[in-house]
């Protein structure tokens, strides 16, 4: 199932969602909505609403982890499957670490949310470059080994950049005047 927009604010409150992860969430689900309106109108078979729940939720177990630690992906995707939104749960559950996916083929609504998740800091549109910078500089820890698997997965975002960019009539770096 597919949760409505208030089922998601309705979860954000009962897992008692920071504001500030709140309010990332809501722009995340904005730009969402911007690409995978813009694929469906050039004839790509998306769900603009699956894809919005999947932004809308993507935090939902940020709140719970930074608190008592794990992953906030899988915990996530344990929450959409524990309330039967099973058709986003691998939304939520892969919005870090992009898992199953395909540079040349089938267009997703979990490349869209892994994606716009990607260009929203905090709760501005930036750069792929701007965003890794970020996350290294917050979660690295001066390890170099995660900074490593950071850029490798930001190499994966720019070809997933790339792939929805090619379908769509605005460019990357239009997003940020597209987004309120």
């Amino acid at each position: 199932m597919i949760p409505t927009e208030n089922e998601c604010y309705a979860l954000m409150d009962q897992y008692q969602m920071l504001d500030n992860i709140r309010e990332h969430s809501m722009v995340v689900a904005e730009t969402v909505k911007a690409i995978s309106s813009g694929l469906v109108h050039s004839g790509i078979k998306i769900s603009v609403s699956k894809a919005v729940a999947g932004a809308l939720l993507h935090d939902i177990a940020k709140t719970q982890c930074i608190q008592s630690g794990g992953d906030h992906a899988s915990v996530g995707r344990e929450i959409c499957l524990q309330h039967q939104f099973d058709e986003i749960a691998d939304i939520v559950g892969e919005h870090v670490w992009l898992k199953d996916y395909s540079l040349d083929s089938v267009y997703s609504e979990k490349e869209v949310v892994y994606y716009a998740d990607k260009r929203i800091l905090h709760t501005s549109v930036v750069t792929l470059a701007e965003r890794m910078h970020d996350i290294i500089e917050r979660y690295g820890r001066n390890d170099s080994r995660l900074a490593e698997r950071v850029r490798m997965n930001f190499t994966v975002c720019k070809g997933v950049e790339k792939k929805l960019f090619s379908q769509l009539d605005f460019r990357p770096e239009d997003l940020a005047r597209m987004i309120v």
